[in-house]
């Protein structure tokens, strides 16, 4: 089989990542197959690339993926990084092709779902209502205001420790300029990126936050982006009370809506039991494979 492997311009970049893209084609260029490498940028970040390669089922066992993969990983490796890592659903063909090129499993992620029908308004509201001295709940819409900005970017650190397996995952930088990018591009799709946060009354600094994206014709499932609470804050119940209001929220505000999604590392057992105590059910998972170059 004469398959080539056509590099492509790929303008997907971001404030914090580059992406480069293969494409795999027979010779009168039917594609067989693509992949898309994610270079990160940012300090703490320049050891990593995350890969998306797909073959087309038609196409498989017949060594598509395999000159992808070649090209991805020497791509990486021309590129100082020392390690490519992939998503890949639990028990799927990708997860088998992977394994046998030597890529490890460090990884695993369970998928959830809220089925807004099926929660109890009620309970919700009780649990919102605790009393949690020395906290105040606030939420707004879009890109951080300006008073809220420094201290929401300081609050990011609460993700620095989030249990992620043996992934070589490095540590995000974040500063005003990367919380209010990262705001825009949800908006710039058209989606509305909402956001709560647990204020320190004794300082106004934010203490936790956690995020939820919702489609902007408000209907079908929402889905939940960061949830963290900084390591002086723990242990007061934040985090259920954050993500209790922003489903309140959500529900109040989108009566479309069906459900809300998450996914959580099987390590994140505070996150775990958070997400099970809210009614979430398990839909599926995925493993996360690494590859050491």
């Amino acid at each position: 089989m004469s398959i080539r492997i056509t590099p492509l311009t790929d303008p997907a970049h971001t404030h914090s990542s580059r992406r480069l893209a293969w494409l795999a084609t027979h010779p009168d260029g039917t594609p067989a197959g693509s992949a898309f490498l994610r270079l990160f940028t940012r300090p703490g970040e320049t050891h990593r690339a995350d890969l998306d390669l797909t073959v087309h089922p038609a196409e498989r066992r017949r060594g598509v993926g395999t000159r992808l993969l070649a090209a991805a990983a020497g791509a990486a490796r021309d590129d100082g990084r020392r390690n490519v890592f992939a998503l890949v659903e639990a028990g799927s063909p990708g997860e088998l092709f992977l394994r046998a090129r030597d890529f490890r499993r460090v990884l695993t992620l369970t998928y959830a779902r809220l089925a807004l029908a099926q929660v109890d308004p009620d309970r919700l509201a009780r649990i919102v209502a605790r009393p949690h001295p020395g906290y105040r709940l606030a939420s707004w819409d879009g890109v951080v205001p300006d008073e809220l900005a420094a201290t929401f970017a300081a609050s990011r650190r609460a993700m620095d420790d989030m249990p992620m397996g043996d992934t070589d995952y490095g540590t995000q930088t974040w500063d005003v300029d990367r919380v209010r990018a990262a705001a825009r591009a949800v908006g710039d799709r058209g989606d509305l990126l909402h956001t709560v946060v647990a204020i320190d009354e004794s300082n106004g600094s934010i203490a936790g936050f956690t995020e939820l994206v919702v489609r902007g014709d408000g209907k079908g499932d929402a889905q939940h982006y960061g949830t963290g609470v900084l390591p002086e804050h723990r242990g007061h119940g934040l985090g259920l009370w954050m993500k209790a209001e922003s489903i309140r929220q959500a529900g109040e505000r989108h009566p479309a809506l069906d459900g809300l999604l998450t996914d959580t590392a099987d390590g994140n057992r505070s996150m775990r039991a958070i997400n099970d105590s809210l009614g979430y059910e398990p839909t599926h998972r995925e493993y996360g494979y690494q590859l050491d170059i």
